[in-house]
């Protein structure tokens, strides 16, 4: 399994339930694609930015959906809700 813990930078001031909508609307996008295991948002209790956990089931089909025109329109949609640019770490599940 290939997961990559997505770091997002702070939502503009109002457009976090826009944040919100992207991001289940991605969901549903991104589930269309083989090897898409899930994506879960998080928020940190005490206040900070969301990340993300997004899980697939190995690198290549991570690489072959950020190819798809689907993944560009993703990240022109999430652009004007976020002050910066999302981090991403990537993993690679070694024990379960």
């Amino acid at each position: 399994m290939f997961v990559v813990i997505v770091h997002f930078p702070q939502i503009k001031e109002g457009k976090d339930g826009e944040f919100r909508e992207w991001f289940n609307w991605s969901n549903r996008e991104f589930a269309k694609h083989t090897g898409f295991i899930g994506r879960r948002l998080l928020k940190p209790e005490g206040g900070g930015n969301y990340i993300a956990i997004v899980e697939y089931e190995g690198r290549e089909s991570f690489i072959a959906v950020r190819s798809t025109p689907m993944h560009d329109e993703a990240g022109r949609r999430v652009e004007p809700l976020l002050d910066g640019n999302p981090t991403p770490v990537f993993y690679e599940v070694i024990a379960e």
